[in-house]
């Protein structure tokens, strides 16, 4: 059928925008940046552990229109499988955007989100150092997937990072734990056999059972950092970060977003929320509220993104 056709076409469009990123000539048009999950895929498969495009251009300034630089923080994966789309809509944009793997363990940087909270905490707080002394930033604003935002609250509140976080954006966040439709069972299992609660403590994911001492001790509430502005953008059929009000925060300084409440065609789930058109355009709007647009609602496919993708590419 044509819209599958258009599906893989957009899956496709991912090692394009790479290779436009890294010398295309100056005149020519940008590639589509690609709304689907597998585009992630197909680039990893192309270009495995490499950057998106737009992403760590070291020498970018923020400008007035976009004061902070934005990091954007993998879950379970990496940084080539999950920013394909907002990095490059971001650099384009005119953000100083920049990525890392972090938190990589026997999988090496196939794999990342993987180590315990606080080694990965660590690591994000060592790249937003990096960050801010290049770009002579005093804040960031991060977007986090998963682990990615559960990780930046740890920094930002074991770690002392919360001074230097002006907007933590939340993509499926397990901010209060999850029970990954079911399957933390089987984290509890390995934890009573011999050797198994080492195992836990050495797996980041693995800590996130609901009421975990982990989780508890993560204690997310966006009033713990009144000065850090907190949007948590949650999908009903997230099949990871379950159940989906895990992804939500509580607080004057915390805005919660379903995105079925937005768009009741948008079918994504857990790991298409990164590239996800409607998950995508309230990013936008979270990250330049004053020149927010109304979100154009569309039908959105799990993993495999909208029927009809956008043409426009959200540069604003």
């Amino acid at each position: 059928m044509n819209f599958v056709r258009r599906w893989v076409a957009a899956a496709g469009t991912a090692a394009a925008v790479m290779v436009a990123a890294a010398g295309g000539a100056s005149g020519e048009a940008p590639e589509p940046v690609p709304y689907s999950y597998l585009a992630g895929l197909a680039a990893q498969a192309q270009t495995p552990g490499q950057a998106p495009a737009g992403a760590n251009d070291w020498s970018c300034r923020p400008t007035t229109r976009h004061p902070r630089p934005v990091v954007l923080l993998h879950g379970l994966g990496n940084e080539t499988v999950s920013w394909q789309t907002l990095s490059p809509l971001l650099a384009r944009a005119g953000y100083c955007v920049f990525t890392t793997t972090y938190g990589t363990g026997a999988l090496g940087p196939a794999v990342g989100a993987l180590a315990p909270l606080e080694r990965s905490a660590a690591e994000v707080g060592a790249f937003i150092d990096r960050v801010r002394a290049a770009t002579g930033s005093d804040r960031v604003d991060i977007v986090g997937h998963s682990m990615g935002a559960a990780v930046s609250f740890y920094y930002m509140r074991h770690l002392e990072g919360a001074p230097a976080i002006a907007r933590l954006i939340g993509l499926g966040a397990p901010y209060h734990g999850s029970t990954v439709s079911g399957l933390d069972v089987l984290g509890r299992w390995v934890a009573d056999l011999p050797g198994g609660a080492q195992i836990v403590e050495d797996c980041g994911p693995c800590q996130m059972s609901p009421g975990s001492p982990a989780v508890e001790f993560l204690g997310a509430d966006a009033r713990l950092a009144p000065e850090t502005e907190f949007i948590s953008i949650v999908s009903r059929y997230d099949e990871i970060a379950t159940p989906f009000a895990t992804g939500m925060l509580e607080g004057p300084n915390a805005r919660n977003i379903v995105l079925q409440d937005v768009c009741a065609s948008d079918f994504s789930e857990h790991y298409g929320l990164t590239s996800d058109p409607i998950a995508v355009a309230e990013v936008l709007n979270a990250l330049d509220p004053e020149h927010a647009r109304a979100v154009d609602c569309r039908l959105v496919a799990p993993l495999l993104g909208p029927v009809i993708p956008p043409t426009e590419p959200g540069a604003r």
